[in-house]
C-alpha cells in the first residue's frame, strides 16, 4: 500500500467540461443512474494487492440488489492516477467511483469535479474521522465518502536494541534519542539507526505541528505560508537533527520505497503508516531473515513532550459529476466502505474511517499503538490552492534543500512560504 499523495490540478480541457456541467450531478440523493446497467470503478492497486475480496464482496451485494448490472474495475498507481483521471473527466466516459487520496479531493471538489452525496445515506457518516471528514466537504457539501484511514506508528528491531541494553520501547523522545545514539554507535556511520527519508513532508510536518507551528495560516479568508514561523522553524530543526544523526542513506529520496530499504536490514527503524513495519518483515522483503517476529511498532514520543502529531491520511471515494450511474454508484461504496467493509480493512492493518470502529482498536493490544498515535494528528490546509501546493512538491523541495545542506533551515522555509502564498488561494 503506497501512500504518495500527489494531488493534481485538473487540465484546463477537463475543467472547461466540468464547468460546463456545473452542479447538475444530483449525487445520490435521487434516483439518477438508479437503473445503470454498467458500473466503472477505479481505485489503486492497494485495493488489489492487499484486499480484493472486499472488493469482490461490494460487486457480490450490488450484483444481488441490480441483477445483470456489469461492474468493470481499472486499478491504477498513486503516481499516475492523477493524469489518468484529469484526461478521462476531459471526455464522456469517467467511471462511476473513483479513489482519491484525502490529499487531492480539495482540488477537484473546487473544481466541480465530484457529485454531491447526501452523507446520511451512508454507514458510520456521523462518526466519520475529522480529518477525513474534512476531506470530503466543500462549501458545506459532502462531495465523497471516507474509504479508511492512515496513521503512522514507530517501528523498530527489537533485537537489535536489544543489543544495546534497551529492552523496552521508549515513552519520551529522551529515551528514544538516548536508545537511536547507543544503535548509531554501535552499527556505524553507513547504517541508519532512524532511516528517516528527507523528502517525506509528512513526518516533517509532525514535528512541525508538534512545535506549535503549521504549514499555512489562514485569516480574514486568506491562507499565508507559516512554516518561516518561530514554532514552525524549531519543529523543521528538530526533523534536521533527525536527518543528520540517524538518517545515512540517499538525502534525496522520498519515502517511496523505505519499507524495501528497512526490510534489507540498513536500518534499525523507521516512522511510517503502521503497515510498513510488517511488510518490511514478510518473507518476500525480508533480506536479513531476522526481521520476523522482531519489529515492534509503538507511538512515537515528540519532542514537545506528548506523541508526535500524525499526518491523518488515507483514501476517499468520489463519484465523478459525468457519471451516469451515481446512485449505483453510491450504493458500491456503501458496500464497499461500509461497516463491514472498514472490518476487513481493519484486518488488514488499516484504520477504520470512523471514531467508533478506531474505539474498539484502542482496546485491542495488537492495535492499540497505531489507533492510540492516531488520535493526535494534522491534516493539510483546507486552502483552495493547496493542491497546486502539493502538485509543486514545494514542501519536499525544501526539505531536501534541508537535508542535504544546500539552504538553512530559515531560507528554506522562507523560499516555501513564498511559493505557498503565490497558489494557496488560487481556485
Amino acid at each position: 500500500m503506497k501512500r504518495k499523495l500527489t494531488a493534481a490540478i485538473g487540465i484546463a480541457g477537463m475543467m472547461v467540461s466540468i464547468a460546463a456541467c456545473g452542479d447538475s450531478g444530483s449525487g445520490s440523493s435521487d434516483n439518477s443512474g438508479a437503473d445503470a446497467k454498467e458500473l466503472t470503478v477505479w481505485l489503486t492497486v492497494d485495493a488489489q494487492n492487499n484486499w480484493p475480496e472486499l472488493v469482490k464482496a461490494a460487486d457480490a451485494a450490488v450484483k444481488k440488489e441490480h441483477p445483470g448490472i456489469k461492474i468493470k474495475h481499472e486499478y491504477y498507481g498513486w503516481p499516475d492516477k492523477n493524469t489518468k483521471l484529469d484526461a478521462v473527466l476531459a471526455t464522456d466516459k469517467a467511471p462511476d467511483v473513483v479513489e482519491m487520496g484525502n490529499t487531492e479531493m480539495l482540488s477537484y471538489m473546487v473544481k466541480g469535479a465530484f457529485a454531491p452525496v447526501d452523507a446520511a445515506e451512508f454507514d458510520n457518516s456521523d462518526a466519520w474521522l475529522d480529518g477525513l471528514k474534512a476531506s470530503v466537504t466543500y462549501e458545506g457539501k459532502t462531495y465523497g465518502v471516507p474509504y479508511y484511514a492512515g496513521g503512522r506508528v514507530a517501528n523498530w528491531r527489537k533485537d537489535l536494541f536489544a543489543s544495546v541494553g534497551v529492552k523496552s520501547t521508549p515513552k519520551t523522545y529522551d529515551e528514544l534519542t538516548a536508545a537511536l545514539d547507543k544503535v548509531q554507535k554501535k552499527e556505524g556511520d553507513k547504517f541508519s539507526a532512524w532511516y528517516q527519508p528527507t523528502r517525506d513532508w509528512y513526518a516533517a510536518m509532525s514535528f512541525v505541528y508538534d512545535a506549535g507551528g503549521s504549514i499555512a495560516v489562514e485569516s480574514g479568508g486568506q491562507w499565508k505560508g507559516n512554516l518561516s514561523s518561530p514554532e514552525s522553524i524549531e519543529g523543521l530543526k528538530a526533523f534536521k537533527n533527525v536527518v543528520d544523526k540517524y538518517m545515512h542513506g540517499d538525502k534525496t529520496k522520498d519515502e517511496s520505497d523505505r519499507y524495501i530499504v528497512y526490510g534489507q536490514g540498513k536500518s534499525g527503524m523507521i516512522f511510517a503508516p503502521a503497515w510498513e513495519g510488517a511488510t518490511a518483515a514478510a518473507k518476500e522483503n525480508d533480506k536479513t531473515g531476522k526481521l520476523e517476529g522482531n519489529v515492534e511498532n509503538f507511538v512515537m514520543p515528540g519532542p514537545s513532550g506528548k506523541n508526535l502529531p500524525v499526518f491523518l491520511g488515507g483514501s476517499d471515494l468520489a463519484v465523478p459529476v459525468k457519471s451516469d450511474a451515481q446512485a449505483v454508484a453510491a450504493e458500491w461504496i456503501n458496500a464497499f466502505a461500509g461497516s463491514s467493509g472498514q472490518k476487513g480493512l481493519m484486518a488488514k492493518g488499516n484504520l477504520p474511517n470512523n471514531k467508533t470502529d478506531l474505539a474498539t482498536l484502542k482496546n485491542d493490544p495488537a492495535t492499540a499503538v497505531p489507533a492510540t498515535a492516531a488520535e493526535s494528528n494534522w491534516f493539510v490546509p483546507m486552502a483552495p490552492g493547496w493542491g497546486q501546493v502539493e502538485k509543486a512538491q514545494v514542501l519536499q523541495t525544501m526539505l531536501q534543500s534541508i537535508g542535504t545542506g544546500k539552504k538553512s533551515v530559515e531560507a528554506a522555509a522562507k523560499e516555501a512560504d513564498a511559493a505557498i502564498d503565490k497558489v494557496v488561494n488560487t481556485k
